[in-house]
């Protein structure tokens, strides 16, 4: 019986030590880690004595602040630290955790909206990018085009692909009511 008891609080005390490492946040800086980009244009990072061969940039604050409380995490989405300023950094390592920023976070800005047309609980974009002319489906409901900022729309299309209105007060009257029956 004791044997019992015994192996039910070593497993309380295990859980609560794998609790305690999750909460821990390193934090990378100059001193312990170094960025590189792979023949094949990934970014690796190197922390302390841990290589790690494939890692990705995420955002805390992926519309309002990308500069700050980067999130550097494994293939496996194991956060491996935090970099809390890239200002931190000397330029060409900004350089580069800003273009792999660019390419994971990549919206192209809506500059005009054609026209948007609602059927069958989708709705099909026609609009005018800072990437080029883009046609594209939304499906219909609140969480694929919502406002991220007081003035900045985000939609997300059936591919996961996301596109960006800055500031949707600057959309004519007639670009403003067909976006907003998909708000």
């Amino acid at each position: 019986m004791d044997n019992g008891i015994q192996t039910v609080q070593e497993e309380k005390a295990e859980e609560q030590t794998d609790m305690a490492d999750a909460t821990k946040i390193v934090y990378l800086t100059t001193q312990n880690c170094k960025f590189s980009n792979t023949d094949g244009n990934m970014l690796a990072v190197q922390v302390e004595e841990q290589e790690h061969p494939v890692v990705y940039v995420h955002c805390s604050f992926p519309h309002t602040n990308r500069r700050n409380y980067l999130s550097i995490r494994t293939i496996d989405n194991k956060e491996i630290g935090i970099i809390k300023s890239l200002d931190d950094f000397p330029p060409d390592i900004i350089a580069l955790l800003e273009k792999h920023l660019e390419l994971r976070y990549f919206a192209p800005e809506i500059s005009k909206v054609i026209g948007i047309k609602e059927e069958y609980g989708y709705s099909f974009w026609d609009t005018e990018t800072t990437a080029g002319s883009c046609r594209f489906t939304v499906h219909s409901g609140r969480t694929n085009v919502r406002l991220v900022t007081e003035k900045k729309l985000l939609i997300t299309d059936v591919d996961g692909n996301r596109f960006l209105i800055q500031d949707i007060e600057q959309l004519s009257d007639k670009e403003y009511r067909m976006v907003e029956m998909c708000m």
